[in-house]
């Protein structure tokens, strides 16, 4: 077989809404909602600089099934760039951008560009500039947002000689974090036959296996604060014995991006406010010139507790980083959304736990509830019972994830550790 070299890339969301952003500036408001599309123009000149021979797209290029216009034709513009340039396109439609139900406009697509069909698995010969077969492509699409089938199913091995590539969106053994759309296992990818399962649906990239491979490459530019960090494609080198090596590139135009300050060793506003600046300009560094939505959380236990614990303390702080920004826009903006304290007062936790009475029975209670799995789901189903009747509050309610939800439970215990510690246990004068 012949050497080759494609792009996999997926979750594309053109037309996301972007919520939440309201406050901000008006350039980088602008900049946010159009960062799907300069995410696009990025993956072309990517492969367009990489001599790609193909590239393919596993699903959710839209963000909903009834797309808009801008977003299809922005989409096909990118794909029109890629046949300027002899690279075809090979795609899958996902829960988001189904094939039946929403709105499709009637544009003329490139010849090179092949979506698959919702009603089989469909399989095609990619050949390269010589018109050589260099790989075999085989993908469906969701014919509605909701498919619970197994589509891996009707994948197979073709014997062919050929390198062979599975375009499938999917929640590989039942991601927690995401609709379980399309289910399956991976030990059931394995028996297929595919050399590289090109994947979508999980925003976080990840590879579940290699020879045969199994790639999430997440997607292509974050949305929101659960979408932190770089976001992109991956860029797959097949060597003629059929050796694989991948590298990761981003693409995104806008960060999401995360950060954090320990107060422990410090002692004065003063000094919280220089370590904030430093955070910021660590996160500028991490953004890499691109403009970064951030936000920053207070962590340890210190005596600048009881100032962060002041009503509108982190608000504050917040927003003088924020004025600081807009005199430095020019040098890469990193916007501070919001400062999170997760700070502790300065008490010896270990030993309020182990101490008789009210405040030690409650810490300890809570530890034990957390570290069980049946006392914690029994935690939660009490404790949001009334929430579920409310379907507006549910919908809110279901967006958490574990890991927010034990916060929660975190920052009640330091409540609690404020309220009931009291001064002499804080190591602080009466």
């Amino acid at each position: 077989m012949k050497a080759f070299r494609f792009i996999h890339a997926a979750d594309l969301h053109l037309d996301s809404p972007y919520r939440g952003i309201a406050s901000l500036p008006d350039r980088l408001r602008e900049q946010v909602r159009s960062s799907a599309f300069g995410a696009v123009n990025r993956l072309v000149e990517l492969a367009v600089r990489e001599r790609v021979d193909f590239v393919v797209i596993a699903g959710d290029v839209y963000d909903t099934k009834d797309r808009s216009l801008r977003a299809q034709l922005k989409f096909q513009g990118a794909l029109e760039a890629l046949a300027g340039q002899g690279i075809p396109a090979f795609v899958i439609h996902g829960n988001h951008d189904p094939v039946q139900g929403g709105y499709t406009a009637h544009l003329r697509w490139p010849e090179s560009v092949v979506t698959f069909g919702w009603e089989e698995v469909e399989s095609v010969v990619v050949k390269g500039r010589d018109e050589e077969p260099i790989a075999r492509v085989s993908g469906i699409s969701f014919r509605t947002a909701s498919v619970t089938d197994n589509l891996s199913a009707g994948f197979r091995n073709w014997n062919d000689g050929l390198y062979h590539i599975g375009l499938l969106h999917s929640n590989v053994d039942g991601d927690p974090q995401h609709d379980n759309y399309a289910p399956c296992r991976k030990q059931e990818l394995l028996q297929r036959g595919v050399d590289y399962w090109a994947l979508g649906h999980i925003h976080t990239r990840a590879i579940l296996h290699e020879r045969p491979w199994i790639v999430y490459p997440g997607n292509i530019q974050g949305r929101h604060f659960r979408e932190t960090g770089a976001r992109g494609c991956y860029l797959a080198d097949v060597s003629s014995s059929g050796d694989t090596s991948l590298a990761f590139h981003s693409l995104d135009e806008v960060r999401w991006i995360e950060g954090s300050v320990d107060i422990s060793s410090l002692s004065t506003e003063q000094e919280l406010k220089e370590a904030l600046e430093d955070a910021v300009e660590t996160l500028r560094e991490d953004a890499a010139g691109r403009p970064a939505l951030a936000r920053l959380r207070l962590t340890g236990r210190g005596p600048l507790h009881a100032a962060l614990r002041r009503e509108g303390s982190a608000g504050e702080l917040a927003a003088r980083l924020r004025e600081q920004e807009r005199l430095e826009a020019d040098a890469g903006i990193v916007w501070v959304d919001a400062i999170e304290d997760r700070t502790g007062a300065p008490v010896d936790r270990e030993r309020l736990n182990g101490q008789p009475g009210f405040l030690g029975d409650l810490l300890r209670l809570s530890q034990e509830i957390g570290a069980d799995p049946d006392e914690w789901a029994g935690l939660k189903e009490e404790a949001f019972a009334a929430v579920k009747a409310q379907p507006q509050l549910q919908a809110l309610l279901n967006e958490l994830n574990d890991e927010e939800l034990r916060e929660w439970l975190q920052e009640a215990e330091e409540l609690v550790i404020d309220m009931l510690a009291g001064e002499a246990e804080m190591g602080m004068k009466p």
